[in-house]
C-alpha cells in the first residue's frame, strides 16, 4: 500500500530568494542530486544562514544532561556553539556561546554548574540568561579609559536562541518566528517521537563522538536510505535486525523534511532474498554472547526499530532496546561530528539498563553495525569532490515523494532533497 502525502505550500524563508549560487539543479528534479552540493563552500554558506540561522528546531540536549539550577550542557547549532542552561525558575536557556565583546567562546567546559559564565579573555560575565551582568574597568582606572559613557551594557548579551522542550527533548532556534515543535513535526512524525519520549523521565547513560570527512547531508541520507542497509550491513544482515524481506515501511511528514524508517525483525529467510543479499550474507559470522540481540518488547506493537530523521540536525535512535539522539554537527562542505547521547528511562530495572548499555555496542563509532557507516561516507566524499559536475542517482522505487510500505527505496533522499531545494531556492 502506498499513501500519498500532500506537499504544503509554504513559503520559502527570506534568504532563498537572494541566495545567489552559480549552480542549477539537474531537470529530472528530486531523483538526482548533484555532487557539488556535498563539496561547494558557498552552497555551505548559504545552507548555514537559510537551515541552521532559519525557522527549524534544531535538537541541542535532554533535559536529564541538566536537571538542576545552574547545570549547563555546550551544545551546537549547525556549526554554531552554544550553552544550554537550566535558570534558576527551572527553564530551559540557550545563547551563543560567543562573548559580546569580542566574539571568545566563553564556556570551554562540555558540560558542569555555574551560576554565571565569565569570558577568560577579558572577563565580561553572563548570567543564565546570556546577559552581560559586568564588565572590568567599565568606567576605567583613575580616570583613564573605560567605556564610553553612552555604553548601555543592557543593550549586549550572547545572542539568544528560542527554546522548546517536549517531554525531556531540548530543540532551540536562532529564529523566533519558527513554528511551534508540534506543528513542524506533524502529527504522524509527532507519534513516532512521542513513542521515544512519552512522558517518563529519562536517564542519562553515557556519550559517543566521531568525526567523519564527508559532507553533513550524507548523514543524513544515510537514515533516509533503507536501500543500502540490506547490503552494506553484514552485522544486521547476518542476524536479522534488519533485511529487506522484513516487514517495513518509509513514513515521512507533509514536507519530506523528516523520516521514519520503521522495522520488524525479519523472520525466515526467504530464497529470493537471500539471492539478492548474496554478499552480504555470512554463514561463518558467529557471536560468543548473543545477548547483544534480545529484544525485550517496551513499546506498543511489533515494530521493533524506528530510526527518525528530524530535520535537520537529529536521527532519533530506537533499535531493539538501544535509544540514543545523534546530532549532526558540521565543519564545513567536506566534514562533520556525530554527537551520540544514549540513554534510558529512570525506572528502568538494573537489567535494563545493563542491556541497553550493552546493545548499545551495536551503534556509535566502532558499532557492530554502525561504523560502516562512517566509512562509506569518507569514500562518498572521496567520489563525490573530485567529479562535482555529475549528479547522484535516487530513483530505487521511482521518482515521486510518497510513503512506502517497504523499505527497497530512497524515496525519503528524494524528499529531503524536496525540502531542501525549497529552503536553498535551488
Amino acid at each position: 500500500m502506498q499513501i500519498e502525502i500532500k506537499h504544503v505550500d509554504r513559503p520559502a524563508p527570506p534568504c532563498a530568494t537572494v541566495a545567489n549560487v552559480d549552480r542549477t539543479w539537474p531537470e529530472e528534479g528530486n531523483s538526482r542530486i548533484p555532487f557539488w552540493v556535498y563539496s561547494d563552500p558557498e552552497v555551505y554558506r548559504l545552507e548555514k544562514e537559510c537551515i541552521f540561522l532559519g525557522p527549524n528546531w534544531s535538537y541541542v540536549a535532554l533535559e536529564c544532561e541538566i536537571p538542576n539550577a545552574g547545570d549547563y550542557k555546550r551544545s551546537f547549532v549547525g556549526d554554531m556553539p552554544i550553552v544550554v542552561v537550566r535558570d534558576t525558575d527551572g527553564s530551559v536557556n540557550a545563547f551563543a556561546n560567543s562573548c559580546a565583546h569580542r566574539g571568545v567562546a566563553f564556556c570551554q567546559s562540555d558540560s558542569g554548574n555555574a551560576k554565571s559564565f565569565t569570558c577568560p579573555y577579558h572577563h565580561w560575565s553572563y548570567d543564565l540568561k546570556g546577559n552581560v551582568t559586568g564588565l572590568p574597568f567599565k568606567r576605567g582606572y583613575r580616570g583613564k579609559g573605560g567605556m564610553p559613557k553612552d555604553f548601555d551594557v543592557g543593550e549586549h548579551r550572547a545572542r539568544p536562541l528560542v527554546v522548546t522542550v517536549r517531554n525531556g527533548a531540548v530543540f532551540a532556534s536562532f529564529d523566533a518566528s519558527v513554528e511551534s515543535f508540534e506543528d513542524y513535526m506533524g502529527p504522524n512524525m509527532l507519534q513516532y517521537f512521542d513513542r521515544v519520549f512519552d512522558g517518563r523521565r529519562l536517564e542519562l547513560l553515557g556519550y559517543m563522538r566521531q568525526r567523519i570527512d564527508g559532507n553533513w547531508k550524507l548523514m543524513f541520507e544515510n537514515l533516509k536510505d533503507p536501500y543500502h542497509a540490506s547490503l552494506l550491513h553484514v552485522f544486521f544482515v547476518t542476524f536479522g535486525l534488519f533485511r529487506m524481506d522484513a516487514k517495513s515501511a518509509i513514513e515521512m511528514d507533509d514536507t519530506g523534511r523528516h523520516c521514519a524508517m520503521v522495522n520488524r525483525r525479519a523472520g525466515e529467510l526467504e530464497a529470493e532474498a537471500a539471492r539478492e543479499m548474496g554478499q552480504t550474507l555470512r554463514d561463518d559470522m558467529k557471536l560468543k554472547d548473543t545477548r547483544v540481540l534480545d529484544l525485550i518488547r517496551e513499546f506498543p506493537g511489533d515494530v521493533t526499530a524506528v530510526m527518525s530523521t528530524v530535520w535537520p540536525n537529529l536521527i532519533l535512535q530506537q533499535q531493539s532496546n538501544t535509544l540514543a539522539m545523534r546530532q549532526i554537527v558540521p565543519h564545513g562542505p567536506g566534514q562533520h561530528d556525530l554527537h551520540w547521547t544514549f540513554f534510558g528511562y529512570a525506572d528502568d530495572t538494573p537489567e535494563m539498563r545493563a542491556h541497553r548499555i550493552r546493545q548499545a555496542n551495536l551503534m556509535g563509532p566502532a558499532g557492530l553495525v554502525s561504523t560502516d557507516d562512517s566509512e562509506v561516507m569518507v569514500m562518498s566524499q572521496e567520489g563525490t569532490t573530485p567529479y562535482n559536475e555529475r549528479v547522484g542517482i535516487a530513483e530505487m522505487a521511482g521518482r515521486t515523494v510518497e510513503d512506502h510500505d517497504h523499505t527497497i527505496t530512497e524515496v525519503a533522499v528524494r524528499g529531503l532533497y524536496q525540502h531542501y531545494r525549497k529552503l536553498m531556492g535551488l
